[in-house]
């Protein structure tokens, strides 16, 4: 800085300024001098710096260093280059002018601290971004620590410009706040809440981005599209979009398709309500009947006081397990449960053998409609209550 200084006033003696001039001229010539350094120094980083990080980054064989100094990063990076040459040069511009240096530095230090902690959160969404060959929940563990440290930075930063202005050690505001921790604590404390349960949500894998899930309090019941430390975006089915706080899914409670959807089948459970009346032992005429249809074997038509409801359930687990839609090896019953005023309940529990939502939604339509159309074979009514004429 000295040697500039030297300069400037070899040039102004050159010139044959002399007198008050002086002054003004010296203090010209520097600041022009520190703004063409500034300028240079960008330019340098710009066209030259930026282009050589692009061809090394190129020309290696792992790609996440392309994404984290990607043009983002590093121009971000370029923007404190001129403001640091400033900096150190503000106390040979101004060296006679205490104050307007002053306030210049602290100006100046602020603008570094906002665009260094903008350059860490570019470097942090990169990061983000990272398309990782690992698991989802890696990926769920970098979106969560990276937003932790964005969170981090920016308050040590505004921490840092207030104690530029208030003209304080940093280190100083910093033991301070031990003291107002409390306070904080209380003023943040849905924030500091969220950020735990979303990194309980992430460690213990309870949920990943792109899983089915379905959040009864919320009115949620679609695919997982975003998750961060205070949120999580759920795609309904009918497009909309849901926010719920991963708060309010540790405390509370719902359900994760993800164990159906790569399971071996998905699970139909549907009742049947049979009118009582319709509920006998069947005659020699309901008997020739299921024998001429292939409804009932010899064996089982030859038990004595055999009921049309044991032998429409015999039939239907055989048909079942017969059907092509359903998956043999999985838990599959036509069961009775507790008599109700509407009538009789019979429960068809089985697992369809395919997952996809489509697929799985004709499978079990048509097979409960083929059961629907055998009921009357049976000599049996499924009650039905008519409303009033």
């Amino acid at each position: 800085m000295e040697t500039i200084r030297i300069f400037v006033e070899s040039l102004i003696q050159l010139t044959g300024i002399t007198g008050s001039a002086v002054p003004i001229v010296r203090h010209i010539a520097l600041v022009i001098i520190a703004m063409l350094l500034a300028w240079g120094g960008g330019y340098i980083v710009r066209r030259i710096v930026i282009p050589i990080v692009h061809k090394i980054t190129n020309h290696t064989a792992t790609q996440w260093d392309d994404q984290l100094f990607n043009d983002r990063v590093l121009r971000s990076a370029c923007r404190i280059i001129p403001a640091i040459i400033i900096r150190w040069l503000l106390p040979m511009v101004f060296y006679q002018f205490p104050v307007v240096r002053d306030v210049l530095e602290r100006l100046t230090d602020i603008y570094i601290t906002i665009m260094s902690v903008r350059m860490v959160t570019a470097l942090l969404t990169s990061v983000q971004q990272l398309n990782t060959t690992h698991s989802s929940s890696t990926r769920q563990y970098l979106q969560s620590f990276c937003g932790v440290l964005k969170i981090i930075a920016i308050f040590i930063a505004v921490i840092i410009v207030a104690a530029i202005i208030l003209g304080k050690n940093p280190s100083t505001l910093f033991a301070g706040l031990g003291a107002t921790s409390a306070v904080l604590m209380l003023v943040f404390k849905d924030t500091i809440e969220g950020l735990v349960a979303g990194i309980r949500l992430t460690s213990n894998e309870m949920l990943h981005k792109g899983e089915w899930i379905t959040v009864a309090s919320a009115g949620a019941d679609g695919t997982v599209e975003e998750m961060t430390l205070t949120t999580v975006k759920v795609k309904n089915f009918d497009n909309s979009i849901t926010t719920v706080s991963p708060l309010a899914l540790v405390n509370g409670s719902f359900q994760n398709w993800k164990t159906m959807q790569e399971g071996a089948g998905r699970r139909v459970k549907r009742k049947l309500f049979f009118d009582f009346r319709s509920i006998r032992i069947a005659d020699e005429k309901l008997k020739e009947h299921l024998r001429e249809r292939q409804l009932a074997t010899d064996e089982q038509l030859k038990e004595e006081n055999v009921v049309n409801l044991t032998l429409f359930r015999t039939y239907m687990e055989k048909m079942l397990g017969e059907a092509k839609e359903v998956n043999p090896d999985m838990t599959l019953m036509v069961r009775q449960l507790e008599p109700t005023v509407t009538g009789l309940p019979i429960e068809f529990y089985f697992f369809i053998g395919t997952t996809v939502w489509t697929d799985y939604e004709h499978a079990q339509a048509a097979l409960m409609e083929r059961i629907y159309a055998l009921v009357p074979e049976f000599g049996l009514t499924i009650y039905q209550q008519y409303p009033d004429q």
